[in-house]
């Protein structure tokens, strides 16, 4: 059902608005309540007719966008949201920016992988065959890379080893697009570790939280320290989508893409960075062997759940750099933002307002917290 400004009842369809009008171009945007997709909607809503697929029930995609609710896991849902928006916008749509997929970074395995991201995506390229749809954009991850060693940044052509089913899920999705897109010209973004200045970068954020609660577990590491990730802030991730959208009709049926800085993070940086800037001095960390490492996260996993599983500990020494020499050419695109930049910023935010920074990142308050909290009610 059409829901707009997302707060109406499922039952009650919205009658688009002027700033919907039908003589703007559409563009339909999946997981639209997400950070990417929320965004998204936000910088593009002046211009463009934007409509959110998504879930039903909270959380919702911004007011500027025309929200259907559906599930993608459903070919007959999918079908039916979008006889909705042939019905209210036409048969035309100038881009679909397809940003739904299944994450879970515990690394369990879930059937919403493959019923989810790959053939959800399926479903919706089925169903769009019988619209005249100018593109189509897929958020792929930097995870299906085999990983490289620092100073030999990944290209679009380096060898795929993806390690865990999240990134599994992503290349066969990319397959799919291969097989199934038909004459719609597609875009896969291949993009690093989202981030912004309140965090929502998850091992960003557990690796600031562990030293934050000063937890035993933030002085010890199962790889090498100077190893580390690619990342890309939120504002340039949505960047090279806007770009992406504006050059359609310039690329090539094709085009593979990474999305994200040149220069990675280690995980040592984080550690000095966080420990200087909320304690003024060195956090020490010292380099676990990774069998110890891993009866450590056994034991840990058996009593309290904690963030670091011991399938991560075979992953510690991944580094993950990008050539993104081909998003410069072809999108004229590149980040503005750095993680070692904005750092300062993510923390500030955490010393400022810890309640609340914890709540944007979905943390659980640690005791102290807690009993602040409380005093403020």
């Amino acid at each position: 059902m059409i829901n707009q400004p997302n707060h109406q009842p499922a039952n009650e369809q919205h009658q688009p608005e002027s700033t919907h009008s039908p003589q703007k171009e559409i563009i339909l945007v999946t997981g639209s309540s997400g950070l990417i997709g929320s965004s998204l909607i936000r910088r593009l809503a002046s211009e463009y007719t934007m409509i959110g697929f998504d879930h039903a029930g909270p959380p919702y995609p911004p007011e500027e966008a025309v929200c259907i609710n559906n599930d993608i896991t459903s070919r007959a849902s999918i079908d039916e949201s979008l006889a909705q928006v042939r019905e209210q916008f036409g048969n035309r749509i100038a881009s679909v920016v397809h940003l739904a997929a299944y994450y879970d970074f515990s690394g369990e395995p879930s059937p919403l992988y493959e019923k989810l991201t790959v053939q959800g995506t399926k479903h919706l390229l089925e169903a769009l065959q019988s619209f005249e749809v100018e593109q189509f954009i897929f958020s792929s991850s930097m995870l299906i890379y085999k990983p490289t060693t620092p100073g030999h940044p990944l290209d679009e052509t380096a060898p795929l080893a993806p390690a865990w089913d999240y990134p599994k899920s992503k290349v066969r999705t990319e397959t799919v697009i291969h097989e199934q897109r038909g004459s719609i010209p597609a875009v896969i973004l291949r993009i690093a570790g989202v981030y912004n200045e309140t965090g929502h970068s998850v091992p960003v954020v557990h690796q600031i939280q562990r030293i934050y609660e000063r937890t035993l577990t933030s002085h010890f590491y199962s790889g090498d320290t100077a190893s580390g990730n690619s990342f890309v802030h939120l504002e340039d991730a949505v960047d090279a989508i806007e770009l992406a959208i504006r050059k359609r009709h310039q690329l090539e049926p094709e085009t593979i893409l990474n999305i994200g800085e040149e220069t990675p993070v280690s995980y040592g940086e984080i550690q000095e960075t966080t420990g200087q800037l909320l304690y003024g001095t060195d956090w020490t960390t010292i380099e676990l062997p990774k069998l110890l490492a891993k009866v450590g996260a056994a034991v840990q996993d058996l009593v309290g759940d904690p963030f670091i599983k011991p399938w991560m500990i075979d992953r510690a020494d991944d580094h993950y750099e990008l050539n993104i020499d081909k998003a410069r050419q072809v999108l004229d695109w590149h980040p503005r933002h750095s993680l070692s930049g904005t750092l300062p910023t993510i923390i500030n935010n955490l010393k400022e307002n810890p309640v609340e920074w914890y709540r944007v990142n979905e943390l659980e308050l640690p005791d102290e917290l807690k009993e602040k909290q409380k005093g403020t009610l």
